[in-house]
């Protein structure tokens, strides 16, 4: 069965056919030394996405000067050829890992501030120069980061990006703390920057990097400055995403492999392609929303405890508290 290709405005297009029909190109390689952006784009087999989110990094209405370097991580297929047609510089990586191959990109780029994003993504017009007036009205922050939103999603993948990046942005509004960022739309300072750790898989470079920047300075999360991202990911259900992607590869390699300083636990298996969405009933999404809401607010009660009073004890009474809501509700 051959594999699905990504919706594409109202076509559907693979990056071959996006070559061919599509001629915006990434500005000329800039003559300063020291561009304002450098955007790093690591890459795995991703000729059916990379096109798109090329062109819509070539559409930008930013005016200064900008490179788009994609790092190479050991494709089979025609990343590379794709990347180069358009413009973008291309950087070699043999060795795996979403963490090493933004490393790489990261040590190639030139620019000022690093802009980190992925090749199944693409971008409002206005993403740069959202990025760089941020920058400019806080002279003093390091980095700046914003939410992301799934294409083409299922049900539940429309609400949890929502609930998520909300609970980050009120957090961060009340503490002066970004608790999480996506590696789709995080900018940081070159100076800021001091390596990714290479040893760790995913949430190296979203939870790590995030820890590192806010040792050197604010992190600013902007709530309107979002990225949409392919929904491929979620394409193996609720079920599998909660447990395995997340619990798994996401949270427990994190932990094991930064504790034991190894890399213990490799990356979750790639998907290049994503099937369509089916819609649940009405009910069930606003009863999937609200447990998200509550779970998360569970979640950020406990870590603000602790990270504003020091206090494992208050965290965990914070915890206590809202376990008890649901139950007090249902009296």
């Amino acid at each position: 069965m051959a594999a699905a290709k990504p919706i594409l405005g109202n076509r559907l297009a693979t990056g071959e056919d996006f070559v061919k029909r599509r001629h915006s190109k990434l500005p000329p390689m800039c003559s300063s030394d020291q561009p304002r952006f450098s955007v790093v784009i690591p890459a795995f087999n991703e000729e059916s996405y990379l096109a798109a989110t090329l062109v819509s990094l070539a559409d930008q209405d930013f005016e200064g000067d900008y490179e788009v370097i994609v790092v190479d991580n050991n494709s089979t297929d025609n990343t590379a050829r794709i990347a180069k047609a358009h413009g973008a510089r291309v950087v070699s990586e043999p060795r795996p890992g979403i963490c090493q191959a933004r490393q790489t990109g990261t040590e190639n780029s030139r620019g000022e501030i690093v802009v980190s994003t992925d090749a199944d993504t693409t971008f409002p017009i206005s993403w740069l120069s959202s990025i760089d007036q941020a920058f400019l009205a806080r002279p003093s922050c390091v980095a700046v980061a914003g939410p992301c939103r799934f294409s083409n999603a299922p049900w539940w993948g429309t609400i949890y990006p929502r609930v998520l990046f909300s609970a980050v942005y009120v957090f961060a509004f009340l503490t002066g703390w970004v608790l999480y960022v996506t590696a789709t739309n995080i900018s940081f300072k070159r100076e800021a920057w001091d390596g990714y750790d290479t040893r760790l898989t995913q949430g190296g470079d979203e939870l790590d990097l995030l820890r590192r920047l806010r040792r050197r300075g604010k992190v600013v999360f902007i709530r309107c400055n979002s990225t949409m991202t392919s929904a491929r990911r979620l394409q193996r259900g609720l079920a599998y995403n909660l447990f395995v992607t997340f619990f798994y590869y996401y949270a427990f390699a994190y932990l094991l492999n930064r504790i034991t300083g190894r890399t213990l636990l490799q990356t979750a298996p790639a998907f290049r392609s994503e099937k369509s969405s089916l819609r649940a009933p009405l009910n069930l999404r606003l009863a999937t929303f609200a447990a998200g809401m509550w779970g998360l607010f569970l979640i950020f009660a406990a870590v603000s405890m602790v990270l504003l009073r020091g206090d494992l004890v208050q965290g965990a009474e914070a915890v206590a508290s809202v376990l008890r809501v649901p139950f007090l509700v249902l009296r």
